[in-house]
């Protein structure tokens, strides 16, 4: 199967050696979002700030490659503090909805930039 690169202006630009996201058929696989402002590329100030802004990269990506985060099947958050985890799952019901992805929550040592909060996804859609 062929595979096509994702990427919009409306979510932050790759800080790395990754694409935004990669379409292969059907699924598209949406790289890990931290809480950066794609206007400013500066990390926004706080977990909640930081939780919002990762969901509404993810949302522009996401649209971008045709879809919307309904239509994630699969979404995996990484936290610098697991305590934050029912601060995600508070946000997370503003921008998914039911019924939602599956979904793992892993805490880490540290993210990129110093980021309290990063999410990626896979998503399905036609």
């Amino acid at each position: 199967m062929k595979r096509s690169i994702i990427q919009t202006p409306d979510a932050p630009a790759a800080i790395g050696t990754y694409s935004q996201a990669v379409r292969v058929g059907d699924t598209v696989y949406l790289s890990g979002q931290i809480g950066l402002d794609p206007a400013s590329m500066q990390l926004v100030d706080g977990i909640d700030a930081q939780i919002h802004q990762v969901f509404r990269n993810l949302s522009a990506v996401a649209t971008a490659a045709g879809g919307a985060l309904a239509d994630v099947v699969k979404l995996n958050v990484f936290l610098t503090d697991l305590g934050d985890f029912p601060k995600v799952n508070e946000i997370m019901a503003q921008y998914f909805p039911a019924p939602y992805p599956a979904r793992a929550a892993v805490g880490v040592a540290a993210l990129p930039r110093g980021a309290l909060v990063e999410a990626d996804a896979v998503m399905v859609s036609a």
